[in-house]
């Protein structure tokens, strides 16, 4: 199967799209790596959240972000931990992805909790040919998520 690949810099409360539609729905994407990188690593105190939605978020926090894996809506969450240079200069990752077939765009916020910084994210997904079953049910679940 083909892997897309997505990149991209998010600043403290963005949100960036992946435009992924097509006009019969029968392409279907799988989430098979996500990874999240500072802009600066070292420089500053750093405690970013990075997540993918389904659907487009009508706000995003700048402080405090939750994470819900209980929201149908969301497919995956990383969060990352990283120190300035006084704290030795420390760093944490944790990555969660749903193994979930989508066939729509899908959308990438960000939120630091600790200070205003940006964030660099890399995404691949597997790209998968659905019949007109799966290509039902993709689009299906994905209406049932925006009611």
């Amino acid at each position: 199967m083909p892997i897309k690949t997505f990149r991209g810099q998010l600043g403290d409360g963005g949100q960036d799209t992946i435009v992924l539609h097509t006009n019969n729905g029968a392409t279907g994407y799988r989430i098979k790596k996500f990874m999240i990188l500072p802009e600066s690593p070292g420089d500053v105190q750093q405690e970013s959240i990075v997540q993918i939605w389904k659907e487009e978020q009508t706000t995003v926090p700048t402080t405090a972000a939750n994470i819900d894996f209980q929201d149908q809506r969301l497919l995956a969450a990383g969060v990352g931990w990283y120190g300035a240079v006084a704290s030795n200069n420390s760093q944490s990752q944790t990555i969660f992805f749903d193994n979930e077939v989508f066939n729509q765009d899908i959308y990438v916020t960000h939120t630091d909790n600790a200070s205003n910084q940006r964030i660099n994210y890399y995404i691949e997904l597997e790209q998968i040919k659905l019949d007109l079953n799966e290509n039902t049910v993709a689009t299906l679940k994905d209406i049932r998520n925006l009611s």
